[in-house]
Protein backbone atom coordinates (compact mmCIF):
# COMPACT_ATOMS: atom_id res chain seq x y z
CA UNK A 1 0.00 0.00 0.00
CA UNK A 2 2.75 2.47 0.91
CA UNK A 3 4.56 1.93 -2.38
CA UNK A 4 1.35 2.39 -4.35
CA UNK A 5 0.79 5.71 -2.60
CA UNK A 6 4.33 6.82 -3.43
CA UNK A 7 3.72 6.03 -7.09
CA UNK A 8 0.27 7.63 -7.20
CA UNK A 9 0.81 10.70 -5.04
CA UNK A 10 4.54 11.42 -5.18
CA UNK A 11 5.29 10.33 -8.73
CA UNK A 12 7.85 7.73 -7.76
CA UNK A 13 8.95 5.23 -10.39
CA UNK A 14 10.51 1.79 -10.40
CA UNK A 15 13.99 3.22 -9.94
CA UNK A 16 12.97 5.06 -6.77
CA UNK A 17 11.18 2.04 -5.34
CA UNK A 18 14.11 -0.25 -6.15
CA UNK A 19 16.50 2.12 -4.39
CA UNK A 20 14.49 2.24 -1.17
CA UNK A 21 13.88 -1.53 -1.29
CA UNK A 22 17.60 -2.23 -1.57
CA UNK A 23 18.38 0.31 1.16
CA UNK A 24 15.76 -1.27 3.42
CA UNK A 25 17.19 -4.73 2.88
CA UNK A 26 20.69 -3.45 3.65
CA UNK A 27 19.34 -2.32 7.04
CA UNK A 28 17.29 -5.45 7.78
CA UNK A 29 17.99 -7.53 10.86
CA UNK A 30 19.26 -10.48 8.85
CA UNK A 31 22.72 -11.96 8.41
CA UNK A 32 24.82 -10.00 5.92
CA UNK A 33 25.13 -12.87 3.42
CA UNK A 34 21.36 -13.42 3.38
CA UNK A 35 20.72 -9.71 2.83
CA UNK A 36 23.11 -9.67 -0.12
CA UNK A 37 21.56 -12.82 -1.56
CA UNK A 38 18.03 -11.42 -1.33
CA UNK A 39 19.10 -8.17 -2.99
CA UNK A 40 20.91 -10.03 -5.77
CA UNK A 41 18.42 -12.85 -6.36
CA UNK A 42 15.04 -11.30 -5.56
CA UNK A 43 14.90 -7.51 -5.35
CA UNK A 44 17.09 -6.45 -8.27
CA UNK A 45 15.73 -9.05 -10.74
CA UNK A 46 12.15 -8.28 -9.70
CA UNK A 47 12.51 -4.58 -10.38
CA UNK A 48 14.45 -5.26 -13.59
CA UNK A 49 11.54 -7.36 -14.88
CA UNK A 50 9.10 -4.60 -13.92
CA UNK A 51 11.17 -1.89 -15.60
CA UNK A 52 11.37 -3.91 -18.82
Amino acid sequence: REMALLVEQAGWGAHDLRRVSVDAMKSAFLPYDLRRQLIRDVIVPGYAAWEG
